[in-house]
């Protein structure tokens, strides 16, 4: 579901994504806001989870979706995300 909007993939054994939304023109942090402004989707915003180091912030441009919530919810989300992505694209 996710794949086709996002550069996401599975972690090997966290409960967390980090997905990759640099192609979406938006940056991490408006990615986030804009997300949960218009879809009621909350995701941590990857540039805040770093510290620059020599000009870098090695978390700009991702974000951290966290899988905490039930089956059912998360499956939301990640439909949720996906549309929000789809309306950036068009």
């Amino acid at each position: 579901m996710r794949a086709d909007v996002l550069d996401v993939r599975l972690p090997d054994a966290a409960f967390y994504l980090w997905a990759n939304v640099s192609r979406t023109g938006l940056t991490d942090t408006e990615f986030a806001a804009r997300l949960y402004a218009d879809y009621n989707v909350t995701v941590l915003s990857g540039s805040f989870l770093a510290r620059a180091a020599h000009g870098t912030n090695p978390g700009e441009g991702f974000v951290r979706i966290a899988l905490v919530a039930g089956t059912e919810e998360c499956v939301e989300s990640a439909r949720r995300i996906v549309e929000f992505c789809r309306t950036l694209k068009s």
